[in-house]
């Protein structure tokens, strides 16, 4: 059974020490530089890439499935990567014994998933070259659920560094084999959403072969002897019941994540192009979007080092949140308000069809950015301690809301009316996760930080417009507008100067 924690780890760990904030933050930083360097180029050179090349009716499709294999994807982990991490931040000396038990586990759930994903395509009425794709998305999802259990034993190992890394392999690696089929063949058959597919199969399978060397290196480290496979039965039923609550939370979660696409794909008589509209749009989101996810990977260990399986001291966990949310807040207001203010010649500088279709989804997108990214925050700590049951209720209410607002809303406004379920959905959600830190853990964002962040968003509102009138190229005015926003963020407030000290290892002014 997954282990109790020690006493004495928790209370070591209960206190957000300078020493752990320079960590988190040079941690964050190292994950920030290497995912800005990979991923926004592999979302918006290679996966637009792909949509160029076979059009928006086919990638729209392939959109369609791929979110049907993500809604079920659940089941390939049933929470046990989550609950994982918190395990192994708690007990690393155990990683070699857990991971062996747990893969036993896995194999018997690949099979569930592969079983329940096909069968759900062919009820929703997908046939021949269709199955045959989701098939190999099956296969796909299967890796990468396996990368990242992999991955939240090295996370929870603390061993960041290694993790980052991994982090960005299956994006280097696809932006070597698809950049090479889309740009690379001097002659040959036009490219085919096949070819995407099956190179995502490669690149998964050699980074998870990658991060299990990592991972019995790191267990051989620990004295646990390696990593030794086992199958007890009686382990994975207290695993998969254990877990259980992780996986229903992100079940649903996923369900007003991803739903948007297939439903537009399947309710619409232009289901294909409408969903492709939506992914244009929707791919800008995810590239900017993965910087906050990646904060949650980051924080998810430390909140669970720090509360163990008893709630920590209320005074240890406000500075971690309170730092997190100022990172948070700066970025993506900036993103935000940029986004909205430029949204048409953002899609021109990428897309040649369907901008002005996916213009104002983006916007809207782009909008939800602020609340998605503050629910990598507060979601984060309330995981971290086991609080599944509010949350599960929170992400119930969340889904019912994104799937009712999407079957009102898409017949009468296509990929804009999901933009706007997901806007709702989000906002909603976001308030609610806020309101149960501050009642379960007193983990607030004092209203002076809400304030100074009111003021620093109306600032860059006005220099956005500002430079609109200017007419500059977007290159030069997103230029200007980041100097921009580093002069606002440090004249609201929204920079903690001593924090940015502390974090440089400068002397820290005496006052502030």
């Amino acid at each position: 059974m997954w282990c109790q924690p020690l006493a004495c780890e928790r209370a070591h760990c209960a206190i957000f020490t300078p020493r752990m904030q320079r960590r988190f933050l040079l941690n964050l930083a190292l994950l920030l530089v290497l995912n800005l360097l990979v991923k926004p180029f592999y979302i918006l050179g290679i996966d637009a890439g792909v949509q160029d090349a076979v059009g928006s009716a086919a990638y729209g499709t392939y959109a369609a499935l791929l979110s049907l294999s993500f809604l079920l994807s659940i089941v390939l982990d049933m929470g046990i990567t989550n609950q994982n991490t918190r395990h192994v931040a708690q007990h690393t000396h155990l990683m070699g014994k857990t991971v062996g038990s747990v893969l036993g586990v896995r194999v018997v759930l690949v099979a569930l998933y592969a079983v329940l994903t096909i069968g759900t395509g062919l009820v929703l009425g997908f046939r021949g070259d269709q199955m045959a794709v989701l098939g190999w998305l099956v296969v796909n999802q299967a890796l990468v659920a396996s990368i990242n259990f992999m991955r939240s034993n090295i996370a929870g190992a603390q061993r960041f560094k290694q993790d980052s890394l991994l982090s960005v392999l299956d994006r280097v690696l696809l932006i070597g084999l698809v950049g090479w089929l889309l740009w690379g063949r001097a002659t040959g058959a036009p490219f085919r959403i096949e070819w995407f597919v099956w190179a995502q199969t490669v690149a998964y399978s050699i980074t998870l072969v990658v991060a299990s060397v990592l991972v019995y290196r790191i267990a051989r480290g620990t004295g646990s002897g390696g990593v030794r496979l086992a199958w007890r039965p009686a382990y994975a039923w207290v695993v998969v019941r254990q877990s259980f609550p992780y996986a229903l939370l992100i079940l649903l979660m996923t369900f007003y994540y991803r739903i948007d696409t297939l439903m537009l794909e399947r309710l619409l008589p232009d289901g294909p192009v409408q969903a492709g509209i939506y992914a244009q749009a929707f791919r800008f989101f995810e590239a900017v979007n993965m910087l906050g996810y990646l904060m949650a990977g980051l924080l998810l260990p430390m909140f669970s080092r720090m509360l163990g399986d008893q709630n920590a001291d209320r005074a240890g966990l406000t500075p971690l949140v309170r730092l997190a949310m100022r990172l948070v807040l700066t970025g993506t207001i900036a993103v935000a308000v940029f986004g909205v203010v430029n949204a048409r010649a953002i899609m021109d500088l990428r897309y040649t069809a369907h901008t002005a279709e996916s213009a104002p989804v983006f916007a809207l997108l782009i909008g939800c950015f602020v609340a998605v990214c503050s629910t990598y925050v507060f979601g984060t700590l309330l995981t971290a301690g086991g609080r599944l049951t509010h949350l599960n209720w929170m992400a119930a209410g969340g889904a019912v809301l994104n799937i009712g607002l999407n079957l009102v809303l898409i017949p009468r406004l296509q990929a804009e009316g999901a933009a706007w379920a997901s806007l709702v959905t989000q906002v909603t959600t976001a308030l609610a996760q806020i309101l149960l830190a501050a009642n379960l853990y007193g983990a607030t964002v004092p209203a002076g930080l809400w304030l100074r962040a009111a003021l620093y968003a109306l600032a860059l509102v006005a220099v956005a417009y500002g430079l609109g009138v200017l007419q500059l190229t977007l290159p030069v005015e997103w230029g200007l507008f980041a100097l921009a926003v580093l002069l606002c963020a440090w004249a609201s407030g929204m920079v903690d100067k001593r924090v940015a000290y502390e974090a440089l290892e400068l002397r820290v002014p005496a006052k502030v």
